[in-house]
């Protein structure tokens, strides 16, 4: 009798097991079962090729219109070419050396074909693609004959496969396990849904959705199933953030209430503008928090150059007039350095208590970082031990054990999503009763999206942005259809920098790699990250060339189309003081161009820059190019942000690009962002590698679903908080929350 923890060797065998769990992290029955069709075809149903992504492993179900065997000119060999259509696009299949195959693959004949898509002579291609005839007539001298059988007469699921493992071999294990279930009347699987709930809301057992999820005979079995499914990923998960909400609310924490006539009231007098309406809203809502005797957990997006900043900072100003400290984690040293100086910019000798020339009602402002010298780090580390800085901004290293706060009030984490788990938890434990935390993020979230990702967060907005700001103009620059198109980008820097201003140039990857790192055709090898150096993107693994880089390209420039100019580059693997120095000069106007990765994305702020030309745009996702043009149009001058690209027209690449340039609105951007690549592990798991436990809901679309499992969620903890009378809810919620994942919550 299988279960659902049962390892898939003792039902597939070991091989395809190894292969299952090699490639698709599916090692149990559960996982199996839970890796749901990405679609379904019929028989005698085309399927669009116009969709196929380069890169993707991907299952068609299509034509054979041509087959052509094309021997080699110069070589021993062949390439067999084979052309399938859907009626309304056309594929390329290529076979080297297997001429023979012509006797299975003749025109007229449909099947199913799956390989991953890859580009040649700028045409979409399978090379040496699995394939299935599914033609009775046509199946007799292949392996296929009995499977093709087995589709005729019911909906075919085509599952997210592996070149090891194509959609029907998956397939053909979901049966084994299904039909191992039918026959022992499904025991031992669990129903999570309590059964006033599923009444309720009209949805069928778990054990037929399952079944029809797979095995669907029409449209409605596959609706009927996904809507059960939808629910149980919804529920188990706000049944999870419920109980955290419980337990966050049974937590004390101590009172940070400003005072009058102190630091943030002199920090306040000194603002050269009016906060917005929206800032004085927000910080209302933070204030009101931090004066509560649970901990504040709230989280504060907002649109690029929205004053997110000057928030947190009023409201460490506030947690600080109170009596406490606070700190703020930024992900990278050139952030840290950045907030560092511009705090302290902003703060003048606010930012100097208890230094000569400092203020009365000052505070001392210190920055903490890895690669500080021993004695400078040894002074910081003592400032904060006995209180004297109220304020420390800094990186992981605010988060080593020895480091030490006399009273933490408030955790300030910027760019929440570049943090693991750990890090955070390791700041928030700092202090003696649990801090105040407020999460920041520059990528705007839609609500519903908040709602599941943070259910346990209040959120706060800001949507306005402060007056002053000039508009930013973004334009797609094909540069291989329209190669005059590039070299008019180049002339529109020097033409800016004529004017007194200054550029960004920015590339997906640090280059400058050792020899062995590199790969002139099939793409350089990726490069391990440092803790402090999280913007090289790394190369391509496909048949595309490597993704530009920085010191490539830099020298390129200067030596070409930027001759004459001032061209320095910045990335994360530079030193620290050479970090610091690029961009002390670069905001001091001795730079013309910054050549850089995304080091830059956010946090920098030289009003003065007013182009950004951002290479390989494709390789960026749509929230991340957003955050990197809201580096220009910071000044009194507008910005333009020029996205070069080699994607053809008419690619999904293409129209994510042509996306970022129709709007400035950074929620909508959020929408198409994650309509393209899906929510990701909503529990925050995607940090640890540990696959997503979204299938079947979407944030964006089941927002009602979303909505009526908080409130059953809710309801459900505040009479049974343990779960003592639901064991089935309990065991599955166990099974989605193993120990990291529990772990995860607990932390935050």
């Amino acid at each position: 009798m299988p279960a659902l923890d049962e390892s898939l060797v003792k039902v597939v065998g070991d091989r395809t097991a190894k292969v299952l769990a090699d490639s698709l992290k599916l090692r149990t029955v559960g996982d199996l079962l839970h890796h749901y069709p990405r679609r379904y075809v019929e028989r005698g149903q085309l399927t669009s090729l116009d969709d196929l992504e380069v890169d993707e492993h991907a299952t068609v179900l299509a034509r054979i219109e041509k087959v052509t065997l094309i021997p080699f000119k110069a070589r021993r060999g062949d390439r067999l070419e084979v052309v399938v259509t859907d009626g309304r696009g056309r594929l390329s299949l290529v076979f080297f050396n297997q001429g023979w195959r012509q006797k299975d693959l003749r025109p007229g004949l449909q099947g199913l074909f799956a390989g991953k898509v890859g580009l040649f002579n700028r045409t979409r291609q399978l090379a040496s693609p699995d394939y299935q005839l599914l033609d009775a007539e046509a199946t007799a001298s292949t392996e296929a004959g009995s499977a093709a059988a087995q589709f005729a007469g019911r909906m075919i699921p085509v599952y997210p496969a592996s070149a090891q493992l194509p959609s029907w071999k998956i397939s053909a294990c979901v049966d084994l396990v299904l039909d191992s279930f039918a026959a022992t009347g499904w025991s031992g699987v669990g129903e999570p849904l309590p059964a006033e709930l599923r009444e309720k809301h009209q949805l069928i057992p778990v054990t037929e959705a399952l079944e029809l999820i797979h095995r669907p005979r029409t449209e409605n079995d596959r609706e009927r199933a996904r809507a059960r499914l939808r629910w149980d990923e919804a529920f188990v998960l706000q049944v999870a953030l419920a109980q955290r909400r419980a337990e966050d609310r049974a937590r004390p924490a101590v009172v940070r209430k400003g005072r009058k006539n102190g630091l943030l009231d002199a920090f306040d007098a000194r603002l050269p503008f009016t906060l917005t309406d929206g800032q004085q809203k927000v910080c209302g809502e933070i204030f009101k928090d931090l004066e509560t005797e649970h901990p504040m957990h709230r989280l504060l997006q907002g649109e690029v150059g929205s004053g997110k900043t000057l928030v947190a900072l009023r409201a460490m100003l506030t947690v600080v007039d109170s009596g406490g400290q606070a700190a703020l984690l930024a992900p990278t040293e050139v952030l840290a350095q950045q907030h560092h100086r511009s705090i302290v910019e902003m703060m003048g000798d606010l930012a100097e208590g208890g230094m000569l020339g400092g203020s009365d009602l000052g505070t001392k402002v210190v920055l903490l970082t890895g690669s500080m010298g021993v004695p400078a780090r040894r002074q910081v580390m003592l400032d904060m031990a006995c209180g004297d800085a109220g304020i420390a901004i800094g990186t992981h290293a605010l988060i080593e054990d020895k480091v030490q706060f006399q009273d933490l009030g408030l955790v300030v984490v910027d760019e929440q999503h570049r943090f693991g788990v750990e890090q955070r938890d390791a700041l928030r434990g700092k202090g003696e009763q649990p801090p105040h935390l407020l999460v920041m993020t520059a990528t705007p979230i839609p609500r519903t999206v908040a709602m599941t990702v943070f259910g346990d967060l209040e959120t706060s907005v800001l949507d306005q942005l402060p007056a002053g700001r000039s508009p930013i103009s973004t334009h797609v620059v094909p540069a291989l259809e329209k190669p005059n198109f590039l070299a008019r980008a180049w002339e529109r820097v020097r033409e800016e920098v004529g004017k007194g201003h200054q550029a960004y140039v920015v590339c997906p990857r640090i280059g400058d790699e050792p020899e062995d790192a590199k790969s002139g055709r099939g793409g350089a090898k990726k490069r391990k990250a440092a803790p402090d150096d999280p913007e090289d993107l790394g190369a391509a693994s496909d048949e595309r060339r490597p993704p530009l880089a920085v010191v490539e390209t830099a020298e390129m420039l200067a030596k070409g189309p930027l001759a004459g100019l001032r061209v320095e580059i910045l990335h994360g693997r530079l030193t620290p003081d050479a970090k610091d120095d690029v961009m002390k000069r670069f905001a001091a106007g001795q730079v013309d161009v910054l050549v850089a990765t995304t080091v830059i994305e956010v946090g920098v702020n030289v009003p003065n820059s007013t182009v950004m030309v951002i290479m390989d745009a494709d390789r960026f996702g749509v929230s991340q190019l957003h955050q990197l043009r809201g580096r220009v149009g910071r000044g009194s001058a507008p910005g333009l942000c020029l996205l070069v690209s080699e994607m053809p027209a008419g690619s999904s690449a293409r129209a994510r690009l042509d996306a970022v340039a129709g709007t400035l609105d950074g929620f909508e951007l959020s929408r198409i962002d994650l309509e393209q690549r899906r929510e990701g592990d909503v529990l925050g798991q995607a940090q640890s590698g540990v696959k997503s436990s979204l299938k079947v809901l979407s944030v964006l679309d089941d927002e009602d679903v979303i909505t009526a499992a908080r409130t059953e969620a809710t309801a459900l903890v505040a009479e049974d908080p343990d779960l003592t009378d639901h064991p089935d809810l309990k065991l599955t919620l166990a099974g989605l929350l193993d120990e990291d994942r529990a772990e995860y919550l607990e932390k935050g």
